[in-house]
């Protein structure tokens, strides 16, 4: 069975479907459970790789889509998103239960629960085109800044990451 047939990436394309954009989502040969990983995988520079974290701010859950050649300020993220609290990196489950997406696998788009606050790193501007997960290790999807803006409602931030 093709992971393209998996119920998460499913969930991406229909995603992408209802969003307007089309289905580009890519069956990838091997794993690409790291941004070095799906970079090599594809042929392109690991910046240009959109690393999905969730994190919780508080009680909230938040996403982060950094750039694959970038750290994420975890401590800019309350200011980011304007609550009160530290950000903390959540236990696997949670990432699992707020998204319905495996770490190595989490898309931006297509969460179980509907979209969470999202703020895209700046420095992926960068590239006219970067790669997300899409919801299994094995699969992404081509997009730019402004579409994962429409897709995910994000705001895009130049205080999110810094040079890993």
């Amino acid at each position: 069975m093709s992971f393209l047939e998996n119920e998460p990436v499913m969930r991406v394309r229909a995603a992408l479907g209802k969003a307007g954009f089309k289905d580009n989502v890519i069956e990838l040969e091997q794993g690409a459970r790291t941004a070095a990983d799906a970079a090599k995988a594809l042929g392109v520079a690991q910046g240009a790789i959109v690393k999905s974290l969730v994190f919780m701010v508080g009680e909230q859950p938040v996403m982060a889509l950094v750039a694959g050649d970038k750290t994420c300020f975890e401590h800019e993220l309350a200011r980011i998103f304007h609550l009160p609290g530290d950000a903390t990196r959540p236990d696997a489950n949670i990432v699992q239960a707020v998204t319905g997406f495996s770490i190595g696998g989490v898309a931006p788009v297509g969460l179980l629960g509907g979209p969470i606050p999202t703020t895209i790193d700046a420095s992926l501007k960068r590239f006219s085109k970067v790669y997300a997960a899409a919801g299994h290790p094995n699969c992404i999807f081509e997009t730019d800044v402004a579409e994962l803006k429409k897709l995910t409602g994000g705001t895009v931030s130049y205080a999110l990451a810094m040079v890993s």
